[in-house]
């Protein structure tokens, strides 16, 4: 493929998923519908509508193939979505939304400035995830994600909220019998092998095989192989019909077919049937899109992982056989068996209406769906293939999840296009989580289940770790203490009631914040925002657990491992004052204000737009509050474009150091606490090799 036609394929691929997002949310009856929350777990519909606009955005930004924001309010306020990190913590309170034809403005706006970097943006190949250009297939791909995800919640709406669309019109089903459907039955499954990982993501994709040529995810990339032993597979989904007997059985009530987690979910939810069953009086419907239908028995159930997994445990019980939902390698063989190509006919790629179908529709080899029609949850908690790497401009889509609390969904469903329909795709979602998605049951041997590390490797997390909970070296103080302990005599006298650490990496002062000076009160909340996902889960990991583990390099590939937890670090009882989220400090959520101290360390020498933070900041303290900065003034381009540094250079042929920059930028709104202080810290990179720095700390006191 030419440039020509690459630029032509490209824009048609775009154009095509942009609008198709669009018209989905024309299943809305208002623009109230908007903002009523589905569920309560998630944000409302107009998070979504702006959301995938935002990521563009900001991706695009970070890939440089745009030079500056389309609306730095929508983009911090869009940016980051919910994980259902637990079943209670979404507050909406510090949400002001905008309206629904201001986000369909920006959609417009986002949608021509992607169309211009398509069609104008300089081409340089080869096409591979180091090319700037895969931010824009990332884009698409995470927008078809969101298609689904969307769907799902339009699903989970209000029925007065929504309105039947002809674009998204369901299957219509045929009326059958619960009885007359067709039984399920085993199907052996001889041992085997399977390979799954694109390999090397750096490869020039056009140049590679198969589907290492499309677009993948990071977690699809690397290798992993495995001997399969033999087992036995449903032939079809679960249908309705087939789950009703596990309802009618009690098995909602029953709570030895629950493990824990699964039962805390069912109790919270008060679910006593799938969630999209609706009991009626003459009988059970369910619901679709935008309508309520009786219920087709023939059709997959879709239910959660954890209401799977127990139709697994009373399946047992009932057959006296080992039933279980299959791991990952065993979907692969089956897929690998099946003899299935990109175009083997299933209900997928909104190929055949907009629902599910029955389940004995789609033959494929001695199964029927192995893919499409509905996601089947595995039972498998997602982990990252050997040689695994995180995107550098997406670093939080796949690390979150590798936390044994996200199992896969392997085979796609009626909607899913793009990636989603691969093989080679690797989606996970919390096991509490609804998609258009149900399961099949295997019956084998126990399945080993793949062991995350519980030591983190990731080499600079592993630095960062140190450096903030490790041991000192060459008896240099702990350097996030040192700067929390400076800042916490600096508000002696002052109120100490909201904290912000901006880039706060791994979170060592925001605890220190919390707790305070020996004999004395810590600050009631501290606020911790990072810009890197990967700092950021270790410190809520650290929050969660109570204890982190990590690998550092000693020489070569040897390592030695640390172990800190919050109570050898005294931090057991201010860990509830401290949250940690991602941000951006050039472009923070409008939320962030009122805050009595803000501590900016070593920063400013890393963002973008410096200027612009130092600027802005005064609107985010309390007057008489304080700022409190250091940095080593390490300008590098790489982090921060020259036109941008704000000092190290001559200015009208005088030396303009970055603390010349600070009075000048910080003058007007601040006054500055004393004279600067130097602080020195030291960064292990192996056992015999340290970065030795020093800080410059300045305290900055905001006027009255």
């Amino acid at each position: 493929m030419n440039e020509a036609e690459l630029r032509k394929t490209l824009l048609s691929y775009f154009e095509t998923c942009f609008d198709r997002y669009e018209s989905l949310f024309g299943c809305l009856r208002s623009d109230a519908a908007y903002f009523q929350k589905s569920i309560s777990l998630r944000h409302p519909l107009i998070f979504y509508f702006g959301h995938t606009a935002t990521f563009f955005v900001n991706k695009l930004l970070l890939a440089k193939l745009i030079p500056e924001r389309i609306n730095p309010r929508f983009e911090a306020l869009f940016a980051v979505g919910v994980d259902e990190m637990s079943w209670d913590d979404l507050d909406e309170a510090n949400y002001d939304w905008p309206t629904v034809a201001e986000v369909k403005a920006y959609r417009q706006q986002v949608r021509s400035a992607v169309t211009r970097v398509i069609t104008e943006a300089p081409w340089c190949g080869p096409m591979s995830w180091d090319n700037p250009w895969w931010a824009i297939l990332m884009g698409i791909e995470h927008e078809l994600i969101h298609l689904e995800t969307s769907s799902v919640l339009i699903r989970q709406h209000h029925l007065d909220c929504v309105q039947p669309q002809s674009s998204w019109l369901p299957v219509t089903a045929k009326p059958v019998d619960c009885a007359t459907v067709p039984k399920n039955a085993l199907v052996n499954v001889p041992a085997g092998a399977v390979t799954i990982g694109k390999g090397d993501p750096h490869a020039d994709a056009c140049a590679s095989a198969g589907e290492a040529r499309r677009y993948g995810w990071d977690n699809e990339y690397g290798v992993h192989y495995a001997e399969v032993p033999k087992f036995s597979a449903s032939r079809m989904l679960v249908s309705n019909a087939e789950f009703l007997a596990f309802v009618d059985a009690g098995g909602y009530a029953e709570d030895r077919f629950w493990n824990e987690e699964g039962l805390g979910w069912r109790k919270f939810a008060k679910a006593m049937h799938p969630t999209f069953w609706v009991k009626q009086p003459d009988g059970w419907a369910l619901r679709l899109m935008c309508e309520e239908v009786p219920m087709p028995w023939d059709w997959p159930v879709e239910v959660n992982c954890h209401e799977a997994a127990a139709f697994c445990v009373w399946k047992a019980e009932v057959t006296g056989m080992s039933v279980r939902l299959p791991t990952e390698d065993e979907w692969y063989r089956l897929y690998d068996l099946s003899g299935i190509t990109p175009e083997t006919p299933a209900q997928r790629r909104l190929s055949g209406g907009c629902s599910a179908v029955p389940v004995n529709q789609y033959a494929q080899g001695d199964f029927y769906d192995v893919v499409g029609n509905v996601w089947q949850w595995t039972c498998t908690p997602i982990y990252p293939l050997a040689g695994f790497e995180a995107h550098p401009i997406y670093d939080d889509f796949s690390i979150p999840t590798f936390d044994t609390r996200h199992n896969l969904i392997k085979g796609g469903s009626w909607i899913s296009c793009g990636n989603e329909a691969l093989r080679a795709s690797r989606y996970a979602f919390r096991r509490h989580f609804f998609q258009h998605a149900g399961f099949r049951y295997v019956v084998g041997e126990a399945p080993l289940v793949p062991q995350v590390s519980h030591y983190e490797d990731d080499a600079l997390l592993a630095q960062y770790a140190e450096f903030h909970f490790g041991q000192s070296y060459f008896d240099v103080p702990n350097f996030p203490r040192a700067v929390a302990e400076i800042s916490l005599k600096a508000m002696q006298g002052k109120p100490m009631r909201r904290a912000l650490d901006i880039g706060c990496a791994v979170g060592r002062t925001s605890f220190e914040l919390a707790k305070g000076l020996p004999g004395a009160l810590g600050f009631e909340s501290v606020i911790g925002v990072d810009f890197s996902a990967r700092f950021i889960n270790l410190a809520d990991e650290l929050v969660r657990d109570g204890i982190v583990r990590y690998a550092l390099t000693d020489e070569g590939s040897l390592q030695s491992f640390r172990e800190i937890t919050l109570d050898k670090l005294g931090f057991t009882d201010c860990a509830a004052k401290v949250a940690f989220l991602q941000g951006d400090a050039c472009n923070l959520k409008e939320n962030h204000r009122e805050y009595d101290l803000v501590v900016a360390a070593n920063l400013i020498d890393r963002l973008y737009d410096p200027a612009k933070f130092l600027d802005e900041i005064s609107q985010r303290i309390v007057p008489g509050g304080v700022l409190v900065l250091t940095s080593p003034y390490t300008w590098l381009e790489e982090h921060t474009p020259k036109a941008q540094w704000l000092g190290g250079f001559r200015r009208d042929g005088e030396r303009y150091t970055t603390l010349d920059a600070l009075h000048a930028h910080l003058s007007r709104d601040f006054e500055p606490m004393g004279a600067p202080q130097d602080v020195p810290f030291v960064i292990r990179e192996t056992a015999r090799k340290f970065q030795h720095s020093v800080a410059q700390l300045t305290c900055w006191q905001r006027r009255a």
